[in-house]
C-alpha cells in the first residue's frame, strides 16, 4: 500500500520525448525541462528534499513563461527578431536584483574567457 501511494505522482515524466507537446489549447503534457534543477533549488531555499511534483510543475511553468515573455520582449527591441545580450541587460535595468545578478554573471564569463585563453596561450604557445 505505502509503495502504491509513493508511486501515485511523485515521479517524474520520462525524459524520452513520449510526453508529446503542448496542444494548440495549452493543455496537455510536455517534457519538463528544468525539472531536476527547480527540486535542488527548492531543497537549497528549504523545501523537502523530494517536493511535491504539482509544485515543481507549477514552478517550472512560471520560470518558462517568465522565459518566454523576456524572450519576446527582447526579440522586440534592438535589431528585430535577434536577442542579444544587451537588450536583456536593457530589460531588467529598473530591477535591481536581477541586473545586479546578471553584470556579475557576465564579469564572470569574462574573467573565464581571459582565463581559459591565458591558459591555452601558455599550454599551446600562440
Amino acid at each position: 500500500m505505502a509503495d502504491e501511494e509513493d508511486e501515485a505522482g511523485f515521479d517524474e515524466e520520462p525524459d524520452d520525448g513520449s510526453s508529446g507537446g503542448l496542444d494548440a489549447g495549452g493543455h496537455g503534457k510536455r517534457k519538463r525541462l528544468f525539472s531536476k534543477e527547480l527540486r535542488c533549488m527548492m531543497y537549497g531555499f528549504g523545501d523537502d528534499q523530494n517536493p511535491y511534483t504539482e509544485s515543481v510543475d507549477i514552478l517550472e511553468d512560471l520560470v518558462i513563461e517568465f522565459i518566454t515573455e523576456m524572450t519576446h520582449k527582447a526579440m522586440s527591441i534592438g535589431r528585430q527578431g535577434r536577442v542579444q545580450v544587451e537588450d536583456i541587460v536593457f530589460l531588467i535595468r529598473k530591477d535591481p536584483r536581477k541586473f545586479a545578478r546578471v553584470k556579475d554573471l557576465l564579469t564572470m564569463n569574462e574573467e573565464l574567457k581571459r582565463a581559459r585563453k591565458a591558459f591555452d596561450e601558455a599550454n599551446y604557445g600562440s
